[in-house]
Order: structure tokens, then sequence, then C-alpha cells
């Protein structure tokens, strides 16, 4: 009878151990890269983004891609700059100003990006950078300026 059973390899155990160990820090990899980082600069919600930009106090800077500005619209008030633009901190100041205290707020679509962005300028010198961590989309910050109601314009890009 035990030679009609299969033979299984030793390593066979080893091997489902480790690839299980390997999904599970991979999946580990995933979820961090999926989590803003912290920093202490200023937030605001998607409402007092939307507000402050309105009345000229914050420069809104949507740092989306093309693909999900077409995908989702844009908030209305915002500029798009893409932030995998080579030149992004000269599009920002083209915007912005050259002053680095002017105060800019950057919107993501779950807040991710934009508050790595955030910490990025702030290495940068930039000195009043502020995160809106709701996003286009919604994040444990709140539901997102979509979701919210605000005004979101086609992009013409």
């Amino acid at each position: 009878m035990a030679g009609s059973q299969m033979e299984h390899p030793r390593w066979s155990r080893r091997f489902v151990v480790l690839g299980g160990a390997a999904a599970a820090a991979a999946a580990g990899l995933w979820w961090q890269r999926r989590q803003p980082p912290d920093h202490d600069n200023p937030r605001l919600t998607t409402a007092e983004a939307f507000a402050a930009a309105q009345k000229g106090e914050i420069t809104l800077v949507d740092i989306r891609t093309p693909q999900e500005w077409r995908s989702s619209g844009v908030p209305v008030g915002s500029h798009q700059i893409d932030m995998r633009r080579k030149d992004f901190i000269a599009a920002l100041q083209e915007v912005a100003g050259p002053d680095p205290s002017a105060p800019v707020a950057l919107i993501c679509a779950r807040g991710v990006r934009s508050a790595r962005l955030t910490l990025a300028l702030t290495q940068a010198g930039f000195t009043n950078v502020i995160d809106v961590p709701e996003g286009m989309l919604g994040s444990s910050a709140g539901p997102g300026w979509i979701a919210s109601n605000l005004p979101v314009a086609r992009w013409e890009g």
C-alpha cells in the first residue's frame, strides 16, 4: 500500500511555507505603498480646500495623471499638474508663483500621493504645502471630493 501512495518530496512543505511567506510579504508591501506617509503639514477637507481655492487663499493642484483627470473630471478651481512631470516644480511655480511660502494644496485620488508629494515639496524648501487627504475618491480621512458633491469640471486636456 505504501508503494501506491505518491510520495511528496521534503522540499514541497518548505516551498509552500516559503511561498506563503513571500505572498504575505508582497501583500504587506502592496498595503504599505497604499498608505499615506505621516507628516506634520496642514490638512484640509475637500470642502475647506474648495472654499479656500474659490476665495483665492490657496492654489489647489490636482497632481493625478491625465488618464485620471479624463476619467473622473477635475476639481473646479484646481490646476492640473501631473506629479510625474520632470518639470513639476517649474510648473507649480508657474501657477502658484515663485514664492516658496505661497499656500499650495495638493489633491490626488485617495491622499497617498498628495501626502508623499507634500513631504517632498517641504524637503525641497516649500514652506506652506497643504495636503487634501480625502482626495477625489475618498479615503480614511473622509468621503472625497466627488462623494461630497463638490463641483467637478471635465478635463480639457
